[in-house]
């Protein structure tokens, strides 16, 4: 089935109708594309929360690639990675076979981590071309609005590509437009000088009238991935307006935690990896991981379907570990429920399900009977917890539903 048609699947439910159901389309057109070159959810969080043992078999959302790589540090005995979109997938086979085939770490950091260097072109022909999939190989040398084949993104900046590479930029140029700088706060020397340049450079932005008007439009937040359910659940939590909520998030992102140890900040800031330290990397390119993810690499298993069809054909207490980033937000109670049925079914004892949510609030408790949700537990406060831990500060919550 073609991305397109997954994707239709996913966002076109029984909310589709009239306004939302025109907004719906577009989204699905507009996500249909490469979206995110890494991913926006924190893997060190999901680990702590999960406490895997060795041989577990995990499911998770491909996205970018980066947390289904880092996964495999645990020592699985497989990680499933599913995703709707096909460019996501392609990327995660770029990654994975960069990882596999470059000769070494130093060689992989410049390909993956830098990915800003004319050498990473012959990289790509010398090592990892001709082990791509046929379908990464075909998105990978179709040639791209510049006119050069796709694989050159890694020689130019790769992470400012995709829409959400797209809308960081945009995102610089709306800032100094107003008279700030996100890229100011990277000059701070600790906590203290993060929440200071924050307040001069950045907040200000949140409360220009201009900013206040697109943050009430959906179609402006599609390249961040937020459909028009999951921006309802926003404009619920947002009591104060929903610049207010994006300006705390940003705050969350900016000030809560050492920009030398926070990969998400990087990115959303400078627009690039910091490879000079080895704590600003994502966990999957930290050198202390690289034996463990190159002896493990080929237990990672891209698949283009969604999760429910993904675990339907998955024998019954098979899966130990369901990592679902923000797609529930997506779905309405019948796909929930259906795919919480399969969850239930491959769920082996004690398995664990993570996700995050746009709003603060799970929507499990609303949206799946009873005798489904009476088989797992979550801890409210832990989950607050969890989402403390979550350096990446893009969603409301973040929660862990264990099986009993």
């Amino acid at each position: 089935m073609s991305s397109k048609a997954l994707i239709d699947s996913a966002v076109f439910n029984s909310t589709t109708s009239g306004r939302k159901g025109i907004a719906d389309q577009l989204f699905a057109h507009w996500f249909s594309r490469l979206v995110y070159a890494q991913i926006w959810e924190d893997p060190q969080s999901d680990l702590d929360a999960l406490a895997l043992k060795p041989g577990a078999n995990i499911l998770t959302i491909s996205s970018g690639g980066c947390n289904a790589l880092a996964y495999l540090s645990a020592n699985p005995a497989a990680v499933h990675a599913v995703d709707l979109n096909a460019a996501h997938l392609a990327m995660l086979n770029m990654k994975q076979m960069a990882i596999k085939h470059l000769p070494d770490y130093d060689a992989v950091l410049a390909y993956l981590g830098d990915a800003n260097q004319s050498d990473n072109i012959k990289r790509y022909k010398r090592h990892i071309r001709e082990h791509l999939s046929d379908d990464a190989s075909n998105f990978w040398e179709s040639r791209s609005i510049s006119g050069q084949p796709r694989y050159h993104y890694f020689a130019h900046q790769a992470y400012q590509h995709g829409l959400l590479g797209n809308f960081i930029g945009l995102a610089h140029y709306f800032v100094r437009m107003m008279g700030g700088n996100l890229s100011k706060v990277l000059e701070a020397n600790n906590l203290q000088e993060q929440q200071t340049y924050f307040d001069q450079y950045v907040a200000p932005a949140f409360e220009t009238r201009l900013f206040k008007l697109l943050a009430q439009q959906p179609l402006a937040l599609y390249s961040l991935g937020i459909p028009p359910s999951q921006f309802e659940a926003l404009k619920h939590d947002a009591k104060e307006g929903l610049h207010t909520l994006f300006k705390e998030r940003m705050r969350h992102l900016c000030c809560d935690f050492p920009l030398d140890e926070n990969c998400f900040a990087q990115q959303a800031l400078g627009r690039r990896y910091d490879t000079s330290k080895q704590k600003a990397l994502p966990l999957y390119l930290q050198q202390q991981h690289f034996d463990a993810l190159r002896s493990n690499i080929d237990r990672l298993h891209p698949h283009h379907m969604t999760l429910t069809q993904f675990l339907q054909k998955q024998p019954r207490e098979s899966m130990d570990a369901y990592l679902f980033l923000d797609a529930q937000d997506w779905m309405d109670e019948q796909q929930l429920t259906a795919l919480w049925e399969e969850v239930t079914r491959t769920a082996a004892p004690h398995a664990k399900v993570v996700f995050r949510t746009g709003g603060e609030t799970s929507p499990l408790e609303q949206k799946l009977p009873a005798s489904i949700l009476s088989l797992w537990h979550t801890d409210t406060e832990k989950n607050r917890a969890l989402y403390a831990t979550d350096r990446s500060a893009i969603y409301g919550g973040m929660h862990l539903y264990t099986k009993i």
